[in-house]
């Protein structure tokens, strides 16, 4: 198993946890070697979570302390990892003229944390087994690949069958060098202009150790990512009425049995909640295990007035409402979420996508006007795609222009040929593809 790194615009990874799911199906091929999961803690837990998850493997850690030497600590001289496991440089050790009780200083303060790491994350559960065992060992990313290469030690001093190193970046030659002692390295990224691993990530906050623990017992407090995977939404057909202020807009909320998420739509200039398109679309949705929220962005009343056409502000905060409405049905409270916008809907998708705390996994803009979000552009930190059909040339350069200013991870999908409301042939059904596509890789 090689490397992969494609060519991406923006961030590529919202979270560890995203990070996770997409390289658990990168790693697909190696579920029928039934592999344990070792995570280096504290960072690649949660992003091996999400490996363990869809291969249906074991997780644990994979503790090991660099030895580093007493005047320089950021050069190793060997590493430790559980059940005695001790690997020595010795011609390092010679070179930098350690004695014996320089080593067994520097050996018994790595050990003594070690060992409080092991009691704080894994309790009293012994460690998995992993003689004989496909390996794969996860973290968030490698910089130099100093303490990934250690793990892989370890865990060959413990007998594993094959070892395979999985990361969501990592720069090329770190991995060159890994690829010397791992049976085969994984990374989802390989950037030319690495930088820090932290770059790659929207949220790269500091996994706790209870975060850690949690995973580890089986636990998550999102309920959607961890050991168990993710959970399916219960199966919904019904209108709805959902209360913005002094107004009641109307809507059909659809779940087919087993989604994995909910995507809501914002139909565009003079249109509704029966858009053809958008049904059509919702459809396809449907049939890709996705559900939907089709609802009126206005009234009748306020359709008539064309400036709430285009009040983007209004539009946005009645999708955000319709966002706060559907997390509070039953069994909607941990759901993954979207957002479909066309017209003018996209650039309401994107205004509330951008409003602060909110936690939409992904937007799509079908024939979208992204601009007219303006200064909320930047605050986009979710995957967006913008679908344009290749005729509609006027707001296929406004798209262009405006995803310049997303920071996010963004794609500009030219649909050839097709005119602003995509009525020609098979532009609809790219259209479909393109969405469904989008919505089951971050939903």
């Amino acid at each position: 198993m090689g490397t992969n790194g494609p060519s991406m615009t923006g961030t590529p990874f919202r979270d560890r946890r995203e990070a996770g799911r997409r390289l658990g199906r990168a790693l697909e091929p190696l579920r029928s070697e039934h592999p344990v999961v070792l995570a280096l803690p504290r960072g690649g837990v949660p992003v091996a979570a999400g490996v363990a998850a869809h291969l249906g493997a074991p997780l644990d850690v994979i503790v090991v302390r660099k030895l580093g030497l007493p005047t320089q600590p950021e050069l190793g001289f060997g590493a430790i990892g559980e059940g005695g496991v001790r690997l020595l440089d010795r011609d390092l050790i010679r070179r930098a003229g350690l004695t014996a009780e320089d080593l067994a200083r520097v050996e018994a303060s790595e050990r003594a944390e070690l060992d409080r790491r092991i009691r704080r994350y894994r309790g009293e559960r012994p460690p998995l087994a992993v003689a004989g065992r496909t390996v794969v060992i996860v973290d968030d990313g490698l910089a130099t690949g100093a303490t990934a290469r250690a793990a892989v030690e370890v865990v060959r001093a413990q007998g594993a069958r094959r070892i395979v190193l999985a990361v969501p970046v990592a720069p090329r030659e770190t991995i060159r060098q890994l690829e010397a002692v791992a049976d085969g390295v994984v990374s989802l990224m390989v950037p030319d202009d690495f930088v820090a691993v932290g770059r790659w990530y929207d949220d790269f906050d500091q996994t706790s150790d209870e975060e850690v623990a949690r995973l580890l017992a089986g636990e998550d407090d999102e309920g959607d990512e961890g050991g168990a995977g993710p959970q399916p939404l219960p199966r919904t057909d019904r209108a709805v009425v959902i209360p913005d202020g002094a107004v009641a807009l109307e809507g059909r909320l659809e779940v087919p049995a087993a989604a994995s998420g909910v995507v809501l739509f914002a139909h565009g200039s003079g249109s509704s909640r029966h858009s053809p398109r958008n049904v059509a679309t919702a459809r396809a949705l449907h049939a890709g295990g996705l559900g939907t929220l089709l609802f009126d962005l206005l009234t009748d009343g306020e359709s008539a007035d064309r400036r709430n056409v285009f009040d983007i502000a209004l539009l946005g905060s009645r999708l955000l409402g319709a966002t706060r409405w559907l997390t509070r049905q039953p069994g909607m409270a941990r759901a993954r979420y979207g957002y479909f916008g066309a017209s003018t809907g996209g650039g309401a998708a994107l205004w509330a996508a951008g409003a602060p705390g909110n936690r939409v996994a992904a937007v799509v803009s079908r024939g979208g006007r992204p601009d007219l979000a303006g200064p909320r552009l930047p605050d986009v930190s979710c995957p967006t795609l913008l679908i344009v059909g290749g005729a509609d040339v006027e707001v296929l350069e406004l798209n262009r222009r405006a995803a310049t200013l997303l920071r996010c991870r963004h794609q500009v999908a030219v649909v050839p040929g097709a005119t602003h409301l995509f009525e020609e042939p098979g532009a609809l059904g790219a259209v479909a593809r393109l969405a469904v596509g989008w919505f089951r890789e971050f939903l």
